[in-house]
């Protein structure tokens, strides 16, 4: 926490020199989502150079003075935070005056850039995202209070809480994670007693696009376990970019990679060439949007794509076809395909990327 208030101290001096030499106080941010600031390392993924471009939020110009004073604001209620041991989510903060700030999005964009001004880690900032990622399967654990969390029992899905984090306790049997794009999937699993019935797994799902929460769990249990990791994602463009988040991080959170990717993690499904392979019904695919072209096309682009050219075969089929899919799909040939037969096949004879 000294840290933390020493580095926004910093930043308040700079700015009074800056007013007592008679010049207009400018706070210098990187470029965060800017590919020419990232580079891409196979033990990393997509991190920020050292010596990026940046830009200026200047006091003394329309465009920026607004965003000027909302940083100073969010930076001053941080230090007030760090300094009280107190917390506040990201919502907290935009709720605290939504006419000042206008819009969520303001708020985390601002937040991200004083992470990565101050280079200092989000959650070392005293902000807290809204949790929506679930954990359930081979983890238990010992809450402060001395009760016994265990997430084996079927049915029992934890909330991924801050304090899932900082533990050192954490104890498993599992022989690998899975994690799972989205909520009506990873539910479906649980329904069927997946982790119990193939090997003892732990299951993970950020339902959707994962928060930082769920990335920092997935990384730690990493960390803690080093046991297999594998994704299960719609075979679309969207569940491609899903699942390249948890694997080699984002541009806009690249400051922060070394806590936050996962190299290790494999492609598991849904293939698009496990499409053909079923013999899945064209009528059950759903045709490409415009969207989806352009997503693809961005995602093939990238540099970790040519690292994984099993990877790249994929997506020229899905590019070829112009058509995705959903792992509701496997339904089409049996109700608990995915389950029984789909995921038990896959981690047996090895049929991941």
């Amino acid at each position: 926490s000294s840290e933390v208030l020493e580095a926004i101290e910093n930043v308040i001096e700079g700015i009074l020199q800056s007013l007592a030499q008679k010049k207009a106080p400018v706070l210098t941010v990187a470029n965060r989502t800017d590919w020419r600031n990232i580079e891409f390392k196979d033990s990393v993924g997509l991190q920020m150079i050292p010596h990026c471009t940046t830009k200026q939020i200047r006091s003394d110009c329309p465009q920026s003075a607004l965003r000027f004073a909302l940083m100073l604001k969010i930076l001053s209620m941080i230090y007030k935070m760090v300094q009280s041991n107190t917390y506040a989510t990201k919502r907290d903060i935009y709720y605290s005056d939504t006419l000042l700030f206008g819009s969520q999005s303001v708020v985390d964009g601002i937040i991200n850039d004083i992470s990565c001004m101050l280079k200092i880690p989000r959650r070392s900032l005293h902000i807290l995202s809204t949790t929506k990622g679930f954990v359930a399967g081979n983890l238990s654990y010992t809450e402060e209070d001395g009760t016994k969390v265990n997430c084996t029992c079927s049915g029992t899905v934890c909330i991924i809480k801050l304090k899932h984090l900082n533990r050192k306790d954490l104890n498993s049997h599992a022989k690998f994670i899975l994690i799972v794009e989205k909520d009506a999937t990873f539910q479906r699993l649980l329904d069927d007693d997946f982790f119990n019935k193939v090997s003892p797994c732990i299951m993970i799902t950020g339902r959707g696009v994962p928060d930082l929460n769920t990335r920092l769990l997935v990384r730690k249990l990493w960390d803690s376990f080093q046991i297999p990791i594998f994704s299960l994602m719609d075979a679309d463009p969207h569940g491609v970019e899903i699942m390249c988040i948890y694997k080699y991080g984002s541009v806009s959170m690249s400051f922060e990679a070394h806590h936050l990717t996962v190299p290790a993690v494999k492609w598991l499904g849904l293939l698009p060439s496990d499409l053909k392979r079923l013999n899945i019904s064209k009528d059950a695919l759903i045709p490409f949007t415009k969207q989806d072209q352009n997503k693809l096309a961005s995602i093939q682009k990238r540099p970790y794509i040519a690292r994984q050219p099993l990877w790249k075969k994929e997506l020229e089929i899905m590019a070829a076809s112009k058509l995705k899919a959903e792992i509701q799909v496997l339904t089409s040939l049996a109700q608990d395909y995915l389950s029984r037969v789909y995921l038990p096949n896959k981690l047996q004879f090895g049929g991941w990327l």
